[in-house]
Order: structure tokens, then C-alpha cells, then sequence
């Protein structure tokens, strides 16, 4: 009889513990962990959404970067952080939909030890090459390739850069190396300088520098043309049939977090996300902006999971 009432004391506790905690949040800085580095679409957006939700919360948002592997070092970090609901993931396809496929084994389950609180948007990515390429076109680029076997590289900075690049790879039977990097700036900034040949780059990362000159863009990966680009064809359009490749991103917090922190967060955050100067905002540097219940999330992410287990498999890629 006393075991039981320690058990059921003890439940009562944790009961009252968890609400006290709910009803005081936030009492401290809440942290927003990005998959990618300063200057990546994953951190340009984090901040864009990051200083409201601060004000709505009247607490400091912090936006902290944990690159690597592929997205899997900051999922890790967080699915292993308090779940309190001031450690917040920026996912993205990355760490929740490729990464368990493109890696042998993560330390983490993209479903089960995540908490969704809603879906950010999408990314629009266009393959972009260095301006010295003679090449114009996809189909030209594709000819060069095989006119000079071994002789181009192409880099990634994410995990939907891996799969582009080993996508038109494969379709093409090209010979060429893939050159990976922690986060996307780092590719481009040697894609300027002529030290690796092509790269599928997001839209927010890449754009100005096409504008610039810095970088000439062949086409983009979604299935619809860019609004951003409108005079850029898809990359089906330019020949490679099928290829529609939609990167992703949304908010989630580790499993268990208390359902009233979970609650607030999203109910706090969809009025941001879906504000108009929240999308024209992320909408110039090409990203598109919207919310989703944490059910939606939940839902796309299970799904996402299977389409890219297929695009990793029809690539050719081998798990590392």
C-alpha cells in the first residue's frame, strides 16, 4: 500500500511540476538549433521568423548553428536536449527525411524522438555552375561532362544537394566527384572561385550571386518554374524527365515535451509564419513561407521520409 502511494505521490508531482513549468514558460532564452551554418538558407530564415517570435514571447531567441553530416549533428543535439521547449530545432529535409538514408546509422529516430510544433515552407534549389563552364544549358552542360570525363566536380552543402548531384549523375552517366561541405555558403564561395564546377544551390543562398554574375543558373529542381525566376527552366523542362526535387523545412522540440509548451509555441508561431510581411520577407530571398499543425508536420514528415528513402535509392547512393 505504501508503494503504491509513492507511486501515485510521485505521479502527482511530476503532474504538478510539468504545469507549474507550463504555465511559467518562457522564464528564459529559448534556442533555435540550425542544420546548417551562418549565412545558409536555414539560418537566414531562423532569424527572419526568430525576432517576433522573441516579442510575441517577451523572451531573447537565440540562434545557435550545430553543422554536420548532413543535418543528423543538430537533430542529435537536440533529441537529447531537456525537453522543456526552449531547445528548438530548424529541421529540414535534411536531418528528418535524408539523413537516416544517405547514413548508415543516425543516433536519433526522425518520428519518434522529435515533438512537431509546424511546417516553416519550401525551398526552391537551381543547379548552378561557374561561369567559366561553357555551358548555357543543362543539355550543354551534360555534353561538356561527357566531352571531358573526370574533369568537372560538383559540390553539396546539404543533404538535397547530395541527392540533385547524384541524381543528374546517375541519369546522365556522368563522370564526375562530389566535393561535400558542412553548409552551403562554404560550397559557393569556392564555386565562385572556380574550385568546384556545379551545385544545386537554394534559392536564398544562391540567388544574388546569380543576379551578380557570380554564378550562372541552369534550371531549378521544383516541377513549376520559380516566381523568382521565371525565365529559368525546371530541370524536366530542360531534359532530365521527372526530376522534382521540394526541400522542406519546419519546427520541432524533443519528444515529451509538456503538450501546454507544444501548444503555445505553435499557436505562437503559425500567426508569424503566415504573416504577409513574414512571406514577402523570406519570399525575395526564395523561400516560401507557410504554417501547419503540428499533425500536418507530423504527417509530411513520415511521408517525406519514404520519397526520399526512393530518391536516395534511384540515385544510386550507397549509405556511409
Amino acid at each position: 500500500m505504501r508503494t503504491a502511494f509513492r507511486v501515485f505521490a510521485a505521479a502527482v508531482l511530476s503532474l504538478a511540476a510539468s504545469a507549474l513549468h507550463a504555465d511559467n514558460f518562457p522564464s528564459k532564452p529559448i534556442t533555435i538549433i540550425t542544420a546548417f551554418g551562418p549565412g545558409s538558407a536555414s539560418d537566414t530564415i531562423a532569424r527572419v521568423v526568430g525576432q517576433p517570435l522573441g516579442i510575441a514571447l517577451k523572451q531573447s531567441i537565440i540562434v545557435e548553428a550545430r553543422p554536420g553530416a548532413s543535418g543528423a549533428i543538430s537533430a542529435m543535439y537536440v533529441a537529447r536536449a531537456p525537453a522543456d521547449g526552449y531547445t528548438m530545432l530548424l529541421t529540414t529535409n535534411s536531418p528528418h527525411s535524408a539523413a537516416p538514408f544517405l547514413m548508415k546509422n543516425i543516433a536519433y529516430d526522425p518520428v519518434k524522438d522529435f515533438t512537431p510544433i509546424t511546417r516553416y515552407g519550401s525551398f526552391t534549389l537551381m543547379l548552378c555552375i561557374n561561369p567559366k563552364i561553357p555551358a548555357h544549358s543543362v543539355k550543354e552542360l551534360i555534353e561538356y561532362a561527357r566531352a571531358n570525363p573526370g574533369k568537372l566536380t560538383f559540390a553539396s552543402g546539404n543533404s538535397a544537394g547530395i541527392v540533385a548531384g547524384e541524381t543528374l549523375k546517375h541519369w546522365a552517366k556522368l563522370d564526375m566527384l562530389h566535393v561535400p561541405y558542412k553548409s552551403t555558403p562554404q560550397g559557393v564561395t569556392d564555386l565562385i572561385a572556380g574550385r568546384v564546377s556545379m551545385m544545386f544551390v537554394d534559392l536564398t543562398a544562391g540567388i544574388e550571386h546569380v543576379r551578380a554574375g557570380n554564378l550562372r543558373a541552369l534550371a531549378t529542381t521544383r516541377i513549376k518554374r520559380s516566381t523568382l525566376l521565371p525565365d529559368l527552366p525546371t530541370m524536366d523542362e530542360a531534359g532530365v524527365t521527372g526530376f522534382d526535387m521540394d526541400a522542406w523545412a519546419g519546427f520541432v522540440v524533443p519528444a515529451k515535451t509538456p503538450p501546454e509548451v507544444t501548444t503555445l509555441l505553435s499557436n505562437t508561431m503559425r500567426p508569424i509564419i503566415d504573416d504577409p510581411k513574414t512571406k514577402a520577407t523570406l519570399g525575395r530571398v526564395g523561400f516560401e513561407a507557410f504554417s501547419s499543425s503540428p499533425q500536418e508536420l507530423e504527417d509530411h514528415i513520415k511521408v517525406q521520409l519514404g520519397k526520399w528513402k526512393k530518391m536516395v535509392e534511384d540515385a544510386g547512393i550507397q549509405p556511409e
